[in-house]
């Protein structure tokens, strides 16, 4: 059987779920009759009218969803459950569909033939909002090739096709044309499709990594000595014209990776030990060095961001230290200056916590390292300008981490700390129409505290803070910010959903269920405009398990549309009204167009954020630290780094060297202030030549003798081959608390049995959600 289409909850229900819809504050329980936070009347009817449950009645160990366009209503639902035999893996689909947000499903196994879909390849939507997707079958007996199943019409109808190769990984679409894919097949091959994947032509041999660049370029490395893993080795190449011709852009390649207008490439030095980051901004035909350390084979570099003006580059520290440097570009991608000091990114699990927070701009939040390997949180409102602790939030009081029970700060939860297995569900949540608004898992003390953490919100981009919920939970942003939702994270079955209209000051809590689930998910159509939120999870009994979804309409409990007396003007990154500079960051000041709190009412899908842009004076805070300068922690003077005093700052661009004579700042790229305050800095060509061959004869940019040039930073090679690394945690206990402090512990691997841990390999992507890439062997997404 199918899904069992609307589910309404029943009177006998409404009468038991009526005290717990009661509104709460953050942290408390109910508040009886809500009184003090106003606004909505009847909750448990209204919705109990406007949640639909589906059953999907078959056997099942995992379901994958996608949504298809956007504002479409479109789900997919894939249910799979497969057995692994001796050699091969035999099991079963089942495809739903959905075109009402998830309120029904309709069984379309049919359309694919009942054929068991591959689930680690995912559901291939399209970007351009046409409704294709590609689905990838198991094909098993030896078959020549591969099959996928396309739709062109949001899922309504399949097309099987045969492959003439087994595709390796997701089948990629072209970033504006969706009838041109890419794939990679299991041989290493390279194919192309024009059609829609109706077609397909091998266009290269020996490929081990391939993306789309700008245009209709595809940028792939090749192997020459007959493995993808001879990385070092590798050749970049690329092609304008779907495999009519190819040209070698670079040679000596580990890796390659691209990020807004920048292509970039970690190299292999002459001597073989080291690796240097390259630098195009066309498409490969010519490359400068990128003025940043080398790193040895048991470090890696990372973007963990990147625009069309500023890169944030990690690299590794040499050792297993579990830290690094953040660097930040000049708008060529060449110029590095140092910005933070002991970030936090393992080297064995390749966590970090770097998080672009994307409603305000230049907003970014990440972990550092301590002396005394005790993990903090800090937070730049400048693009990496300068770094600071997040602000102690309101109405709490510092834990036992913590010197003093006043003066602390928030340290938020993010990739490490699930890693870590810690109590967290979700890493920090924010959506670029929810103007100003993060969510987060955090501890307010000295440091990350291993005990469960609690759930806080800032609706200023992070400058404030205060706490949302008591005790972790899974949460989701609805009506550009207009409704919170929330369901605490629990192993016991669940059947209240919390949901808040102002900003997470006051909550309902919601019966969903008379029979609570296994929760496995929140689910929410992409862009934070629905109405809707899906509740997944499962009901097991002794011999099944069956999932079941409960999709809530929250359009008529707000069923009024807002007006202009709901929303108010509002400067972001406003400290001081009194001060004219008050709300200037990168340059200028923003005012924002924001629902009141105490409006109850709906945005709508037609929402758009509205911002109100005006120039300010230059100061030093629009100034990063030039090349050959710093910031150390909590300062905001920019100071010589003690490596470089007495030399000559001379770094290489597009082959001619350059000196560069500078008072320690220089601007921040997409910085837009005018006038006022503007440090000294120049840059002369030297008329000397600076040519590399690491990538390719005479295409290079690049310094011959990076010792004076580059920052002093000496890899330290770890030569045993039989070294590894066992990342462990130690808990230290004092007084209530538990501090979580991060080391490293050096083994033998053959007296600890390790296996995979071989320093020379890249460390393996971190859980973040899209968000980067972890090392160099894979740059950036």
């Amino acid at each position: 059987m199918g899904p069992r289409g609307t589910a309404r909850l029943t009177a006998a229900v409404a009468a038991v779920a009526l005290a717990a819809a009661l509104r709460t504050s953050p942290g408390g329980g109910p508040e009886e009759g809500g009184e003090g936070c106003g606004g909505l009347r009847g909750v448990t009817a209204v919705l109990g009218n406007n949640t639909h449950q589906c059953v999907f009645d078959d056997l099942s160990g995992s379901v994958s969803l996608s949504w298809v366009g956007d504002s479409t209503g479109v789900i997919l639902v894939l249910t799979t459950f497969q057995v692994p035999w001796v050699i091969v893996i035999s099991g079963q689909s089942k495809l739903y569909r959905s075109e009402d947000y998830g309120k029904t499903f309709k069984d379309i196994t049919n359309l694919i033939n009942n054929t068991f879909i591959r689930t680690e390849f995912g559901m291939a939507i399209s970007p351009d909002n046409l409704g294709k997707v590609i689905l990838t079958g198991d094909v098993s007996g030896g078959s020549r090739g591969g099959r996928i199943f396309r739709s062109s019409d949001f899922a309504k109808n399949f097309v099987q096709t045969e492959l003439p190769f087994h595709p390796l990984a997701q089948i990629s679409y072209h970033p504006q044309d969706s009838d041109r894919l890419l794939a990679l097949s299991t041989d290493n091959g390279l194919w192309v499709s024009k059609d829609f994947g109706e077609r397909w032509e091998q266009i290269h041999r020996a490929v081990c990594l391939a993306k789309w660049g700008a245009n209709n370029t595809i940028f792939f490395t090749t192997y020459l000595n007959g493995s993808c893993t001879d990385l070092g080795f590798l050749e970049l190449k690329k092609t304008t014209d779907f495999g009519k011709t190819f040209k070698v852009i670079g040679t000596k390649i580990y890796s390659f990776g691209l990020g807004g207008r920048f292509l970039f490439a970690s190299v292999m030095t002459e001597k073989g030990f080291t690796r240097r980051i390259h630098v195009s901004l066309d498409q490969g035909e010519s490359w400068s060095m990128a003025q940043l350390p080398s790193v040895g084979h048991e470090q890696f570099y990372s973007i963990l961001a990147a625009n069309d003006d500023l890169v944030f580059m990690h690299v590794d520290e040499p050792g297993d230290t579990g830290y690094g440097t953040i660097y930040t570009s000049d708008d060529r991608g060449v110029v590095y200056s140092k910005s933070l000091e002991r970030h936090l990114y393992t080297t064995t699990g390749g966590e970090t916590d770097f998080t672009n927070v994307t409603s305000l701009r230049g907003i970014y939040i990440t972990s550092v390292l301590s002396e005394d390997n005790s993990i903090q949180s800090v937070i730049t409102f400048d693009r990496g300008g300068e770094w600071v602790p997040l602000r102690k939030p309101k109405n709490t009081t510092c834990d036992s981490t913590a010197r003093s029970r006043e003066e602390c700060s928030l340290h938020i939860h993010a990739s490490y700390s699930i890693s870590q297995k810690l109590n967290v569900p979700m890493v920090p949540l924010s959506e670029p129409n929810a103007v100003g608004i993060v969510i987060a898992h955090g501890s307010v003390g000295g440091a990350i505290s291993v005990m469960s953490p609690d759930v806080y919100i800032s609706d200023d981009g992070g400058y404030t803070w205060a706490r949302m919920l008591e005790g972790p939970h899974h949460y989701a942003i609805l009506d550009s910010g207009g409704l919170i939702v929330a369901i605490a994270h629990s192993s016991q079955p669940v059947n209240v959903l919390e949901f808040s209209t102002d900003e997470g000051q006051c909550w309902y809590r919601y019966t969903f269920t008379k029979e609570p689930i296994f929760f496995t998910g929140l689910a929410s159509e992409p862009g934070a405009r629905s109405m809707n939120v899906s509740i997944w999870g499962f009901r097991s009994s002794f011999l099944s398990r069956k999932w079941v979804s409960y999709t809530i309409d929250f359009s008529q409990l707000l069923s009024r549309s807002c007006e202009d007396e709901d929303y108010t003007i509002w400067l972001a990154h406003s400290s001081d009204p009194r001060d004219p500079s008050d709300g200037c960051i990168l340059g200028y000041k923003e005012q924002f167009r924001r629902l009141r709190k105490s409006s109850v009412c709906q945005n709508g899908r037609d929402y758009a954020v509205t911002a109100q842009p005006s120039v300010c004076p230059c100061t030093l805070h629009d100034f990063l630290c030039d090349f050959g300068y710093y910031r150390p922690e909590n300062q905001s003077v920019c100071v010589e780094q003690p490596e470089l005093k007495g030399h000559d700052l001379e770094f290489c661009l597009y082959g001619r060297r350059e000196l560069l004579r500078t008072s320690g700042y220089r601007k921040i790229p997409g910085d837009k202030c005018s006038g006022g305050e503007s440090p000294s800095r120049e840059e002369t060509d030297m008329k000397k030549k600076c040519t590399s061959t690491l990538l390719s004869p005479g295409q290079l940019a690049a310094s011959p003798n990076p010792t004076p040039i580059v920052l002093a930073v000496v890899a330290v090679l770890l030569v045993s081959a039989v070294a590894g690394v066992l990342l462990v945690k130690k808990y230290v206990c004092g007084g209530r608390f538990l501090v979580h402090r991060y080391s490293v512990l050096r083994q033998h691997a053959e007296a600890s049995g390790a296996e995979g841990l071989e320093t020379a390999d890249p460390p393996s992507p971190p859980y973040k959600g899209g968000y980067h890439d972890d090392s160099d062997e894979d740059l950036l997404e």
